[in-house]
Order: structure tokens, then C-alpha cells, then sequence
């Protein structure tokens, strides 16, 4: 498995980098993880966007779909040899007007998700929690069912204690870490302390640090989250273009 960051920025684009988005690669599958933006040109660099199989959303904010009809443009209007097949696009369903533009007819369809569910996609089992934030978001489990291994992106989220068992011995947590230490219980974020304090609780192998503020001194955030997760976990600031094996 596989974890190819795209864009990591919280808000807005800057300085030649997207917000926030992944791509997760196992078994020849591949699964778009939020698509904000930048995230079409970005993901060139690695694969076809038509080579997709299916992109899943955390949440309708801007900056985690502002590239999503781009997508959509992009396959519909490619003329290069592929199969055309429909793209799976995973949403929630609590937001009608979001979850409707997910289908497009003859490029995309709308697959929800719920809370409560464990979906099947490609070579993962993907269970869901509800995070802290000013609209419905969720936080994805990632089980690849051949390897075990687990990957555990946050979302956007202000610090949840439920985290810890959601995120419990993963191999690689991905976390939201917007704010510095010092700013503890926002409300739609977390701090650079908590997301650390949440992976020790948890004990994954490895924290990476994502969603990441457009200044301030971010070495100084993975400082942060490394007091707090131990010394035992090794704590990775998120970056375009970097990958990462899990």
C-alpha cells in the first residue's frame, strides 16, 4: 500500500501548493482521497486521472473538492485511449445539494457512506467516524484486507478522544494539524500537541502531519507533535510529492 501526497495545505493554495489531497495505491487499485486544489496537475505527475477508480470526500468544504468537476471535465472530456468506465465517487448523503453533483452522466456516480458502515473498496475495508467540525466530516479507517495493514486519515477534525481507538495500532495516521500548540480545543482543527497526544493514545507506527497551516514555522509543528507522541513514534510533516509505503 501506498500513500502519495498531492496536497497538503489547509484553506487555500499557496506558493505552488494544493490543499489537501491523496492518492492511495494497493493491488493495481487506486483511490483518490479528497481532491482539493491543484489535486488534477498534481496527480499527472503520477498516474492518468482516467486511470482512477474511485475517489472518496471526508467532507464538502472547498478546500477538499475545489478540483472534483475538474475531474469530472477531465474524464468526460479526454479523448485519449481508456475505458470510460463510470468513476465511484464516495460521499456522505447529509448535504443533497453536494452529493447530488457527484454523479455526472456517463463520467461519475455518487456512492454513499454513512457512519455506521464498513464499505468494501477496492482492496480496503473502510469504516468511518464522525469528527469535530463546523459541517459533517468524516474520518476514514483504511483495512487492506490481504496485508492487514491500517491507514487512518483524520479528516478535519478538533480534537476527539474517540480518535484514539479509531486510529488504534496504525501503521500510518494521517492527521489534520492546522493550528499550533497553544490553540487546543478549536473547534474544526487540531493543534500540532493533539494530534500527537491522539497518535501515542492510539499507537500507531507512524504520524504525518497534514492539512498544514500557509505560514508560521512548520518544523516548529512537527517539534510539537513529536513532544507529544514519545520518542517511540516517528512524526513526518506532509509534503507535495512525497510518498509513503505503509
Amino acid at each position: 500500500m501506498k500513500l502519495t501526497i498531492l496536497g497538503c495545505l489547509g484553506g487555500f493554495p499557496h506558493n505552488d501548493e494544493g490543499t489537501t489531497s491523496y492518492l492511495l495505491e494497493a493491488k493495481g487499485y487506486n483511490l483518490l482521497i479528497d481532491c482539493g486544489s491543484m489535486a488534477i496537475s498534481k496527480l499527472e505527475h503520477f498516474i492518468s486521472p482516467t486511470c482512477l477508480d474511485s475517489v472518496i470526500l471526508s467532507h464538502y468544504h472547498h478546500d477538499h473538492i475545489a478540483d472534483l468537476g475538474v475531474l469530472q471535465y477531465y474524464r468526460q472530456l479526454w479523448h485519449g485511449k481508456w475505458d470510460h468506465k463510470l468513476l465511484k465517487i464516495w460521499g456522505h448523503t447529509e448535504d443533497d445539494f453536494h452529493f447530488n453533483d457527484l454523479t455526472m452522466e456517463n463520467v461519475s456516480i455518487g456512492k454513499p457512506y454513512q457512519e455506521s458502515d464498513v464499505k468494501h473498496i477496492g482492496p480496503w475495508d473502510v469504516t468511518f467516524l464522525r469528527t469535530v467540525h463546523p459541517v459533517p466530516c468524516f474520518a476514514f479507517r483504511f483495512l487492506e484486507k490481504v496485508t492487514g495493514k491500517i491507514f487512518v486519515f483524520t479528516g478535519d477534525t478538533g480534537y476527539l478522544a474517540a480518535l484514539e481507538l479509531f486510529a488504534k495500532d496504525a501503521d500510518l495516521f494521517l492527521a489534520d494539524t492546522y493550528l499550533f500548540k497553544g490553540n487546543e480545543n478549536h473547534h474544526a482543527h487540531l493543534t500540532s500537541y493533539e494530534a500527537g497526544l491522539i497518535a501515542k493514545g492510539a499507537g500507531v507506527k507512524q504520524l504525518v502531519l497534514t492539512h498544514l497551516p500557509e505560514s508560521g514555522n512548520l518544523l516548529q509543528l512537527k517539534v510539537e507533535a513529536q513532544q507529544a507522541a514519545g520518542d517511540e513514534i516517528k512524526v513526518t510533516l506532509a509534503q507535495p510529492s512525497l510518498q509513503l509505503e505503509i
